[in-house]
């Protein structure tokens, strides 16, 4: 793989991964609610997500996929009840009173008064994970994407390779960068919190996401 096809990937993919969409909504909850070390997890789980479904592409599960209209429905129609019931259980959840260190107490300093209740690095990452794979369109855009951008005289093997760890940095990178913002947000938002109606807004998203999902054809 020349130099320009691989700086034309780069592009491309950093271009798709920027775009908002349910997994960098996910990392911006996790972080506003979660802080940006737990949503470490989140992001991970995304990123074994993208991994599995560019192996399954590489298996030719992408072209069964696209032969068969059961299988694409069935996938589509797993990710958008996820995505829903991520909605919902966002929107009912209720804020928790936050722990205030004791140096906080004594300087003044603001802190978020209200989080979701406390989950577990593990949780972020099944979350993550959950939310990146229940697209079967992403499964069929891999199948798509690196033919373009590989060289048949070459070793199929070591291209893929590049291709892949490429796309695990890039999405590693944004996915942590949009966490990192959730986590300002909720500095910015000090004793007031992330509240009720964060809780709300990023749930009905999620909830629209779903709706998005199953409406979406091929």
């Amino acid at each position: 793989m020349s130099w320009n096809l691989w700086l034309l990937y780069v592009s491309l993919a950093g271009a798709l991964i920027v775009s908002p969409g349910p997994s960098a909504l996910l990392c911006v909850s996790h972080g506003v609610s979660h802080g940006v070390r737990r949503t470490l997890g989140t992001v991970l789980g995304g990123i074994t997500a993208s991994m599995t479904l560019m192996l399954l592409s590489a298996l030719g599960l992408g072209a069964v996929i696209a032969a068969s209209d059961t299988l694409f429905h069935a996938i589509k129609w797993a990710g958008a009840a996820y995505l829903v019931y991520l909605g919902i259980s966002t929107w009912r959840s209720r804020p928790q009173a936050a722990p205030v260190p004791p140096a906080a107490q004594s300087a003044e300093v603001a802190v978020p008064a209200t989080s979701l209740p406390s989950a577990t690095w593990g949780q972020l990452y099944r979350k993550g994970f959950m939310v990146g794979i229940g697209n079967p369109k992403d499964l069929l855009f891999f199948s798509a994407l690196f033919p373009q951008f590989m060289n048949p005289a070459e070793p199929v093997a070591g291209q893929l390779t590049i291709l892949a760890v490429t796309w695990m940095v890039l999405d590693g990178s944004i996915m942590s960068a949009y966490a990192v913002g959730g986590a300002k947000v909720a500095a910015r938002l000090g004793r007031s919190g992330p509240g009720r109606w964060f809780h709300r807004v990023t749930g009905g998203a999620f909830i629209a996401a779903g709706g998005l999902l199953a409406a979406t054809n091929r």
